[in-house]
């Protein structure tokens, strides 16, 4: 996607504490609203987190109000383009965590692993000695990760400790303290997986600053180690290296992220079914996504949005 593309999209997380985080939310909503952007924002006791999408100026405009809220003047965001708008919709919720791992006495603001940019994160991997965690959910880890990272299968984050602790001996297998790398999507699970293995004694913990979004944006293709593309929390689905927009589309029934081989199966129908969630479905259930589908077809057509549209977000970065 070029530079010259009219949306722009922010991704974002800070961990601080907010005392009262649902005093917070109406401002928030109405500094998003009346700046028009579009997207979700999480907010929760231990921060932010969510991706915006509009106008350069309306960014902005937003991004200078969750600046402005406690202990966020020192947000990062990342920043990539899109020729059409991603999300439908524009809404703050309250959470209890702004990315869900249930592990609720873990507070990443007082302390994670160790950061390592983009630039230096292929020395890091290549070494035999690092173990290279992928912190995300199967499906994604099923459209692309890093060459040779371990896939810990999961469904969901909240997975991940129990994941890591039965695994744990074999890690430190002949009593070496293991050196662990990790990664995720924009660097949000990783703060809490670093914070969690340091939180169980383990110090030599990296994570890839940024995540993988700042990864295929500053790494040239010639001299990556990614493999595949990567899962966007948006209607991008997928983006590759440069971050221009990926090949893979989204089920609407499973929300399961679709290649082409996906798309050319006999089980795939738009809006209705895919290979990965046919079996699951009962004829009715096919049938009531078939007439969603049909009415989002016309809404389009007369230039609107259907209510029933959902946007490409299951998950966290």
């Amino acid at each position: 996607m070029t530079q010259t593309a009219p949306i722009l999209i922010a991704a974002l997380y800070h961990f601080t504490r907010f005392a009262d985080p649902a005093a917070l939310k109406p401002a928030l909503q109405a500094a998003c609203d009346d700046a028009g952007v579009r997207g979700t924002l999480l907010l929760a006791s231990e921060g932010i987190n969510g991706t915006l999408a509009g106008s350069d100026a309306a960014i902005g405009a937003v991004l200078d109000s969750i600046r402005a809220l406690p202990g966020c003047a020192a947000l990062e965001v990342k920043f990539s383009r899109a020729g059409e708008m991603p999300f439908h919709r524009m809404k703050v919720r309250l959470k209890r965590e702004i990315v869900t791992m249930g592990q609720p006495d873990l507070d990443p603001a007082k302390g994670v692993g160790h950061y390592v940019a983009p630039e230096d994160w292929n020395a890091l991997i290549d070494d035999p000695d690092t173990v290279v965690i992928d912190t995300r959910n199967a499906y994604e880890v099923g459209i692309g990760s890093f060459a040779g990272a371990i896939d810990p299968e999961t469904d969901s984050f909240s997975e991940f400790p129990n994941w890591f602790r039965a695994r744990r001996a074999a890690f430190e297998a002949g009593g070496k303290t293991p050196r662990i790398a990790m990664f995720c999507t924009g660097g949000i699970r990783c703060e809490k997986s670093t914070a969690f293995l340091k939180s169980e004694g383990l110090e030599d913990v990296y994570h890839l600053k940024g995540g993988i979004l700042s990864y295929l944006e500053k790494v040239p293709a010639a001299d990556s180690r990614w493999q595949g593309e990567c899962f966007v929390f948006d209607e991008r689905v997928s983006v590759g290296h440069g971050l221009a927009v990926g090949d893979h589309t989204l089920c609407r029934a499973c929300r399961m992220p679709l290649n082409a081989a996906d798309r050319a199966s006999d089980l795939f129908e738009d809006g209705v079914s895919c290979p990965h969630c046919h079996a699951q479905r009962t004829d009715e259930q096919r049938a009531r996504y078939a007439e969603r589908q049909r009415q989002t077809a016309l809404a389009q057509q007369r230039g609107e949005e259907h209510i029933g549209a959902k946007q490409g977000q299951r998950g966290d970065g």
